[in-house]
């Protein structure tokens, strides 16, 4: 019985470690390049591979013989997304401020020393041909991230910067020292910014969402190219719509945004 349960158990971590091969660099695999990804067998990565599509969670091109994500993994990712409370209560309030604002409104969980897309919508000033839902970034280098840092201790967020974060562009910060001023300044105006740290030509502002005990879990952004969001420029109004925003989202998971309204004053 106990062979049998780890021969189980062995069957599904190689079909998950499968799975996990296909990115969005890698959208499209070989059973070779599987093989030389997972470090499985030919025969054992074909036999799976056929397994999976079977049931859905891969679909094989006849012509190419290429692999891809097929529908029953879109549909385990539906439902995990719509499972999250974080992802219900903010959907409908993102959508509507990227339509107000014209520039893209993105929702973002922290999961572990990273941030995850929830949610992302477009605005006519700053299209996207790509989803950002299930995608992940990096803390130090995003508006969100530094959102979501400031509701860090310093021994987490020190943890953080010993794992030595990488430089994206010459203005992503990297320093303990200088992020701690940024996040000092995210904390007192209730919001952070990000003008090219993670990429040449793009700025956010962000602001965190907080549960009914007031844990920093999640935050909400908008972001979009320097010539739509110019940040070097008075944006108090939006930076108040960005807040007004992620506070309506913390309320519906049950927090009371009281004392944000004093931390902005200070704008």
């Amino acid at each position: 019985m106990a062979s049998e349960s780890v021969g189980g158990t062995q069957t599904v971590e190689r079909a998950m470690s499968l799975l996990a091969c296909f990115t969005e660099e890698s959208g499209e695999l070989r059973v070779s390049e599987l093989c030389t990804l997972t470090g499985l067998g030919q025969s054992t990565v074909s036999r799976m591979m056929s397994a999976l599509d079977r049931m859905k969670f891969v679909i094989q091109d006849d012509r190419t013989g290429l692999y891809r994500l097929g529908p029953a993994a879109v549909s385990l990712g539906t439902i995990a997304l719509n499972g999250s409370p974080i992802f219900r209560a903010s959907r409908q309030i993102a959508q509507n401020l990227a339509h107000r604002l014209d520039i893209g409104v993105n929702v973002a969980e922290l999961s572990g020393f990273t941030l995850t897309y929830l949610c992302n919508f477009e605005g006519a000033l700053a299209p996207k041909s790509f989803a950002m839902a299930g995608r992940t970034g990096p803390l130090h280098a995003t508006g969100l991230g530094k959102a979501l840092l400031s509701g860090m201790s310093e021994a987490k967020v020190d943890e953080y910067f010993d794992l030595a974060p990488q430089r994206f562009t010459p203005h992503t910060i990297v320093d303990r020292e200088a992020m701690q001023v940024a996040l000092d300044d995210t904390r007192s105006r209730g919001y952070a910014t990000e003008i090219e740290e993670l990429a040449f030509g793009r700025a956010c502002i962000a602001a965190p969402i907080r549960t009914k005990g007031g844990e920093i879990v999640a935050g909400l952004s908008a972001s979009g190219p320097l010539s739509v969001l110019d940040l070097q420029a008075p944006h108090q109004e939006l930076a108040l719509q960005i807040i007004e925003a992620a506070d309506e989202i913390s309320v519906a998971l049950g927090y009371s945004p009281s004392h944000s309204a004093t931390a902005f004053a200070a704008i």
